[in-house]
């Protein structure tokens, strides 16, 4: 079967080990082809709750995906003209993990599993980020690139919406600790609480000036001032209102 664009490879692997797999090619290179590596990643995968009741993988089946991958790579093009190819992850379980290029490749033979880890994803109506329930299909673009259907948390099906793996989703942030404050500093890049018409939203954006205050370890009363990436609006905030933002 040429080409990773095709439906077959598409449907036999889900969403998160696909993405877990770009990922582990780009630090393995030419060692992802070596059966007792594409053995241990065929045995992590057929682990993994998500494949319970499911037969599991062969690593001649990793081994395929890890070369054509890499012919595509070399060629430079993907192997479907049309303008989207849509490929449904046929799972019984949902899809509980995703891993977006900010997330660290695993290093040298270690096989991550990435079912546990929770993220948020941007939404394109208002630029604001939510957390992610659950992850409901995937589609590859003509332009190579992977976009995930989330649903978000609190919302229903009218709400879902498609995001792309690369730039709008990420492993959930970590809310600031007051004592933590002081590991903040001008222009980091921050998830900061914004009331908006009809509930309290998170945009991201980027610290441009820092008042610190002593305070105890129980109450931040340092004065951040930030500027939000999607519109420029400047704003003072207190650190309870900020989060730290993996990207």
């Amino acid at each position: 079967m040429d080409g990773i664009g095709s439906k077959g490879f598409h449907s036999l692997f889900s969403l998160s080990e696909i993405v877990e797999m770009e990922n582990i090619l780009k630090e393995a290179g030419d060692k992802s082809l070596d059966q007792e590596f594409c053995q241990k990643i065929a045995d992590s995968f057929s682990s993994s709750a998500n494949r319970a009741g499911k037969a599991p993988l062969t690593w001649e089946q990793v081994r395929n995906w890890f070369r054509d991958k890499q012919k595509e790579l070399i060629a430079g093009v993907t192997s479907s003209p049309a303008a989207l190819q849509l490929c449904v992850d046929l799972s019984d379980a949902a899809i509980s993990g995703i891993a977006p290029e900010s997330v660290p490749s695993p290093k040298g033979d270690q096989v991550n599993d990435i079912s546990e880890l929770a993220f948020e994803a941007r939404s394109f109506k208002d630029h604001a980020w939510y957390d992610v329930a659950s992850f409901l299909t995937y589609r590859v673009l003509s332009t190579g690139e992977l976009e995930a259907r989330v649903r978000f948390a609190g919302y229903g099906k009218a709400d879902d919406e498609w995001v792309n793996v690369k730039t709008e989703l990420r492993e959930r942030s970590i809310p600031l600790e007051p004592s933590e404050c002081h590991r903040v500093q001008n222009s980091d890049l921050v998830l900061c609480f914004r009331d908006g018409l009809h509930q309290a939203i998170y945009y991201d954006a980027h610290i441009i000036e820092v008042e610190r205050k002593p305070h105890d370890d129980n109450y931040c009363s340092c004065i951040f001032t930030v500027r939000y990436d999607h519109d420029a609006f400047e704003a003072d905030t207190g650190g309870s209102s900020a989060a730290s933002s993996i990207s």
